[in-house]
């Protein structure tokens, strides 16, 4: 078989200090995949910048005029990474026969690119790179990380454990992706639905090149919220659940009070009440957030806007 013409997808936002080490890093992995037959001498890395307000759009131009391996597209609005991701391997999908999806700040190993081409070789169509070792993150981090993937599954969502966005996928798995039309993306939970044949590679996980992290816990939490709300209806689930629980407690409560009432056993409980009204006040409006969530995602979904336009292309 013909070695496989590889596109490289990197979502940048304000990735200035960044992005100069990174694309030397992965340009040199270009070199060496096309000495070793393993990938076509014309694979390329198309860079997207997502809005980024600084110098991020002038680099990738920079670096294009160096190399014409090096390309990219700028959104015209900052979307998000998974926005960001999204537009980076719609713009490839006619244009190669595999895309690795891969952060600019190379925490993921980008040699791993390596033996997921290999699982291509293989008849794997889409090769998870998953975290063997998450030492470089802070304990608050890795904690958070791992919470919320238990969580994930708890609520029975199909995603892998310790993966990210680290991933190869062929040609035809692009093209099925195409199809998931939906405009809050999760594409974690998404990837795994298209059922194609799979694979993973295990790395550690290194510190960034440069820069600083821009996934601070608020947007994990968002993430976090975003994947489970278009996934799973469980959360609405559980707080019906609840209300049939409370509904039991309500009545061994009625009881308890109607016998009290005819015994003249009846006593002030002011503290009692208030603690009552505040707890089922605190399980209603939560309830309404998440039924709000589903509603909220509903909304945006039936208008069906674009995810995404863009603003420049350098893809010559």
């Amino acid at each position: 078989m013909a070695a496989p013409t590889l596109a490289i997808v990197v979502p940048c936002y304000k990735e200035t200090e960044a992005l100069p080490a990174s694309l030397g890093t992965l340009l040199g992995l270009l070199d060496e995949f096309a000495a070793e037959g393993i990938a076509a001498p014309d694979s390329y890395i198309m860079c997207v910048d997502d809005g980024s307000p600084d110098a991020t759009w002038s680099v990738i131009e920079e670096w294009h005029g160096r190399d014409s391996r090096v390309k990219g597209i700028r959104l015209a609005h900052n979307r998000g990474h998974q926005c960001a991701l999204l537009a980076g391997v719609d713009a490839v999908a006619d244009r190669c026969d595999a895309a690795v999806t891969i952060d600019a700040d190379l925490q993921d190993d980008p040699r791993a690119m390596r033996a997921m081409l290999g699982h291509m070789a293989d008849g794997a169509e889409i090769v998870y790179g998953v975290r063997s070792s998450r030492e470089s993150d802070s304990w608050f981090k890795r904690t958070t990380a791992q919470g919320f993937y238990k969580f994930q599954h708890m609520l029975g969502l199909e995603t892998v454990y310790n993966h990210a966005d680290y991933r190869l996928m062929s040609a035809r798995a692009l093209r099925y992706l195409r199809q998931y039309g939906e405009s809050n993306i999760f594409l974690r939970g998404i990837v795994p639905q298209i059922g194609l044949q799979t694979a993973v590679v295990e790395y550690p996980r290194t510190a960034r090149t440069a820069g600083e992290t821009h996934y601070p816990l608020s947007k994990m939490i968002a993430l976090s919220i975003d994947g489970v709300t278009s996934f799973t209806a469980k959360p609405m689930r559980w707080i019906f659940t609840v209300g049939l629980l409370l509904l039991v407690v309500d009545i061994a409560v009625a009881l308890w009070v109607l016998i009290a009432y005819f015994r003249h056993a009846t006593i002030s409980g002011w503290a009692s009440l208030m603690l009552s009204v505040w707890f089922l006040g605190s399980l209603i409006l939560m309830g309404l957030g998440i039924v709000g969530e589903y509603i909220g995602k509903i909304y945006t979904e039936v208008k069906h806007r674009p995810r995404y336009a863009l603003r420049d292309e350098l893809f010559d």
